[in-house]
């Protein structure tokens, strides 16, 4: 694929994730929050509106907000610029450039959450009686799913015996 029609694609990719779950976001606000939670396909689906003042299933939340402040937002947002020109800087396999572009992705979202509002809106809890997952949103998927494809195109990459170059 030609470099330029590649970085195209990434792009979109990237842009479509921030938009989709920046409008998600909005719709929980203003359609779930101060409600009960919904409860869909008999239970195995949750809409439920929730501010994730920590990480990932809400660790770190009761830190004092400076030091929130100094990892959730002022760390992670050199954690995803660093992220981003490193992925730049390499010829990643179209697996492994999605995974990070997805991971990238999602990761900005939340990080703008945090920068406006110091919180991460979350919404979204899905699983068959008390085996559930925490509460999250289409940003955490987005990252789980580039993780996903980076690990396979890491797996492809090792069973074919390709180094990773720099450009």
């Amino acid at each position: 694929m030609k470099t330029g029609v590649r970085f195209a694609l990434l792009l979109l990719v990237m842009a479509s994730t921030v938009g989709c779950d920046r409008v998600t976001k909005h719709v929980a606000t203003e359609l779930l929050a101060g409600k009960p939670t919904q409860s869909f396909f008999a239970d195995t689906v949750r809409l439920t509106y929730a501010e994730n003042t920590g990480g990932f299933l809400n660790l770190g939340a009761s830190l004092p907000l400076v030091a929130r402040t100094a990892i959730f937002t002022v760390a992670t947002g050199l954690a995803l610029l660093l992220l981003l020109v490193a992925a730049l800087r390499q010829k990643a396999s179209l697996w492994r450039a999605f995974g990070l572009a997805l991971f990238f992705a999602g990761g900005l979202s939340n990080w703008i959450d945090r920068a406006l509002s110091g919180s991460v809106v979350d919404f979204m809890n899905v699983g068959i009686g008390g085996l559930r997952t925490g509460i999250f949103n289409v940003a955490d998927v987005a990252i789980m799913l580039g993780v996903a494809l980076f690990l396979l195109g890491e797996w492809v990459r090792a069973s074919r015996g390709s180094p990773v170059t720099p450009n």
